[in-house]
């Protein structure tokens, strides 16, 4: 007689009583690797297999910097206006709207200040999932006022980028936030004040034609996309094809316009390296 015998034939859970795997347990990285979540947060949300670096926002961002994950958040409540009465496919106004509502984010960049290993540090950080990053009047504002806390604390500032460029929804009012941050950091500069410049996976549009271009350290993530106009519109203005990877961080750095690539498990240690190099 076998070890083991079922005495009743069949499956009895019902179809009710069945458990589905919950929703968001595992990652799987463009390469096929699979791993899981608690195990990415845990890596700085980079997979240990192939080092895919996932796309993170500025919660992700503040808990790898800030000491304890401690900081205290400047103009947190600072929302966009509707100066152009702006409509496509529904109103600029709805479209804010409905944004906070999904996101719970008020706008495409949060700005806060604390410790990262004992040492002062204002961060602005941009989040994507708010109508792709863009930079809208509130983007703006919010880095102009957050270049002030450093100067007024002469505290190093550090700003992260992921942006697919301008908010067309506010036109002008976009594009004059690329002079008034580029102003801002002037003032920094002249304080002697560190700026470092991270530019993650994308940072693309007036965002790179502005700040994410202007660090006195312009740093990058690895594979991250970097340009001002897409592949396409380049083509047809010089009417050339382009090398393949040619807005890839890798490229980028590889022609001088970034200072070194960082893995985002090593971001906070070698940030503190170089401000301590700053200051001695």
């Amino acid at each position: 007689m076998a070890w083991f015998k079922r005495t009743d034939k069949g499956i009895k859970t019902s179809t009710a009583e069945k458990k589905d795997a919950p929703d968001g347990l595992w990652f799987k990285t463009p390469n096929g690797n699979i791993i899981h979540t608690r195990e990415l947060k845990n890596n700085s949300f980079v997979c240990p297999d192939d080092d895919f670096h996932v796309k993170i926002g500025s919660k992700e961002y503040f808990e790898i910097i800030f000491d304890q994950n401690k900081f205290t958040e400047l103009d947190k409540d600072m929302k966009s206006g509707d100066p152009l009465k702006f409509s496509d496919t529904k109103p600029y106004s709805s479209r804010i709207k409905a944004t906070i509502e999904k996101t719970e984010l008020n706008d495409a960049v949060r700005t806060a200040y604390g410790k990262m290993n004992g040492l002062d540090l204002v961060v602005a950080c941009m989040d994507f999932s708010f109508i792709g990053g863009s930079m809208g009047s509130v983007v703006g504002e919010k880095i102009a006022r957050a270049i002030d806390h450093s100067l007024k604390h002469k505290a190093p500032f550090l700003m992260i980028s992921k942006s697919g460029g301008a908010r067309m929804m506010e036109a002008g009012f976009s594009l004059m936030q690329m002079a008034k941050t580029s102003a801002k950091l002037a003032l920094l500069d002249q304080a002697a004040i560190p700026y470092i410049s991270l530019l993650t996976d994308p940072t693309t549009g007036g965002v790179t034609a502005s700040y994410a271009m202007l660090g006195d350290f312009n740093i990058a993530e690895p594979e991250a996309l970097i340009g001002f106009a897409g592949p396409r519109v380049i083509r047809e203005t010089i009417g050339k094809d382009l090398p393949k990877g040619f807005q890839s961080s890798e490229f980028v750095l590889e022609h001088g316009f970034l200072d070194f690539i960082i893995d985002r498990r090593q971001l906070k240690s070698r940030l503190t390296t170089l401000l301590n190099l700053l200051n001695n």
